[in-house]
């Protein structure tokens, strides 16, 4: 089959995924139609077949995508320090990552519940490496008699829900720096689980 005239894979697939992720965290996963994001990419809608099987491989490429970069950006930074240490470095790091990323974050909260049961199992694992490193931080804490934390997953779930929030109501230009909002938020962290 003839690729369609100005279409460089290297180019199309990328403008796929942004397509979609752009449409996905505006209207919807269910409410998105391979149409729709062929049209945004500027192709006919066959031709988005040749970046990926189906509209559900789309979704899952792009959660995947996203919890991929995320674990390998939290993993280059350095793991040493005292618990208070690496959790602050945590926190700043959770803000400042997903504040440059409000879409897919909002996509891999959302559009969960849209994943077959083998890819949601795939990203809930991913998940839950993430969490885990919080989850060690925390309570390497608690057993250094810094943190007082009952229950160390509900208290890792509740931080990371926390921290993710900010990209609902984040704005640049605001009122506060993404810095300041940072810092921010790494105060009341500290406040919530120390001894």
């Amino acid at each position: 089959m003839a690729r369609t005239q100005g279409s460089h894979s290297q180019i199309t697939g990328p403008r796929v995924r942004e397509a979609a992720l752009k449409l996905f965290a505006k209207h919807g996963f269910a409410a998105v139609s391979m149409r729709q994001i062929a049209t945004e990419v500027g192709v006919q809608a066959g031709a988005l077949y040749n970046y990926t099987p189906d509209k559900q491989a789309l979704l899952f490429s792009l959660m995947k995508g996203h919890m991929d970069e995320l674990l390998e950006a939290w993993t280059s930074l350095a793991q040493t320090g005292t618990p208070l240490e690496r959790l602050e470095r945590f926190v700043l790091f959770h803000i400042r990552f997903h504040l440059a990323r409000p879409e897919a974050v909002f996509i891999s909260y959302m559009e969960l519940r849209n994943l077959d049961r083998p890819n949601f199992e795939v990203i809930e694992g991913l998940r839950r490496d993430y969490e885990n490193a919080l989850e060690d931080i925390l309570r390497a804490g608690r057993a250094e008699g810094l943190f007082d934390v009952a229950d160390s997953k509900i208290a890792t779930l509740a931080v990371i829900a926390m921290l993710t929030g900010v990209t609902t109501w984040y704005r640049s230009g605001g009122r506060l720096s993404e810095d300041e909002v940072a810092r921010n938020y790494w105060d009341m962290v500290r406040k919530a689980v120390s001894a």
